[in-house]
C-alpha cells in the first residue's frame, strides 16, 4: 500500500499508547469497511451502478489488507516475530484481487458506455459515500499520528492507504450526486475507471509488499534512510 517517507527509527515502539491506538484504528477500519462494502455492493446492484459496486468490492479488499496490518501489529506488541512469508503471500493475493477489480469495473464501464445502459439514482450510495468522506480523512490522520508517535512505517503506510480510500469516496460520491442532479449516464462508468486506476495503483503496491516491509528488510538490515521505500531494498 502507499507509503509516505518518514525519518522513523529502525525499530517501532510498540510499548506505548500509540501502538494500542493503532490497533484500535485497524479494528475500526475492518469493521467499518465490512459494513460499507456490504451496503455499497447491495445498493450498487439494485441501482445498476458499476461505480458503487466497485467501491463496495474495494472496501472488501481493504478489509483483507487491514487484517494483515492488524495481525502484524498484534504480533509486534506481543513480542513475537511476524511471519513475513505468509504476509507476503497474503499481500500477493490482495494485489491480484485489486487487479481483478480493475478489470471488472473497466469491462463493465466500457460495456455501459457502448450499450448506453442507464443506472438508477442511488440515495443510499450518496449517503454512504458522503459519510465515508467524513470518516476516512479523520481515520487517515489518526493512523498517521499514531504511526509517527510509535515510529512505525507500517502504520504510516496504512494511513496513506486510508487516505486513498478517502479520495475514492470523494470520486464515487461526486459521480453519484452529479448523476442524480444532471442525469449524465456516462458519469457512472467514468467513476468506475477512476476506481480501476486506484485499484491498479494499490495492487502494484500490495504486490511489492510495502506493508510487510516495515522498518527492516527480510535479511535483518535496517530500513534505508535515503528516502527510498523499504520495498526498494527488500529481497
Amino acid at each position: 500500500m502507499s507509503s509516505e517517507n518518514t525519518t522513523t527509527a529502525a525499530v517501532p515502539d510498540v510499548t506505548g499508547t500509540a501502538a494500542h491506538r493503532a490497533v484500535r484504528y485497524a479494528k475500526f477500519t475492518i469493521g467499518y469497511n465490512v459494513i460499507e462494502g456490504v451496503i455499497a455492493v447491495a445498493a450498487g446492484t439494485v441501482a445498476g451502478a458499476v461505480s458503487l459496486i466497485g467501491f463496495g468490492i474495494d472496501s472488501g479488499i481493504e478489509v483483507a489488507a487491514a487484517v494483515v496490518v492488524l495481525v502484524r501489529l498484534l504480533a509486534e506488541i506481543k513480542g513475537g516475530e511476524p511471519d513475513e512469508t505468509k504476509e507476503r503471500r497474503a499481500l500477493k493475493f490482495i494485489a491480484i484481487t485489486f487487479f481483478a477489480l480493475a478489470a471488472y469495473v473497466t469491462v463493465e464501464g466500457v460495456r455501459d458506455l457502448i450499450g448506453s445502459e442507464e443506472p438508477d439514482t442511488s440515495i443510499v450510495g450518496i449517503v454512504l459515500t458522503g459519510v465515508s468522506i467524513v470518516i476516512m480523512p479523520w481515520l487517515a490522520r489518526a493512523k498517521r499520528k499514531a504511526g509517527l508517535e510509535m515510529n512505525s512505517r507500517l502504520v504510516v503506510a496504512d494511513a496513506a492507504e486510508t487516505k486513498l480510500c478517502a479520495w475514492l469516496s470523494v470520486s464515487t460520491f461526486a459521480s453519484l450526486l452529479a448523476f442524480a442532479v444532471f442525469g449524465w449516464t456516462w458519469l457512472d462508468p467514468v467513476a468506475g475507471f477512476v476506481i480501476a486506476a486506484f485499484a491498479i495503483m494499490e495492487g502494484k503496491e500490495a504486490w511489492e509488499g510495502e506493508l510487510v516491509c516495515d522498518d527492516g528488510c527480510e535479511d535483518g538490515n535496517a530500513a534505508p534512510s535515503d528516502g527510498k521505500s523499504c520495498s526498494d531494498d527488500c529481497h
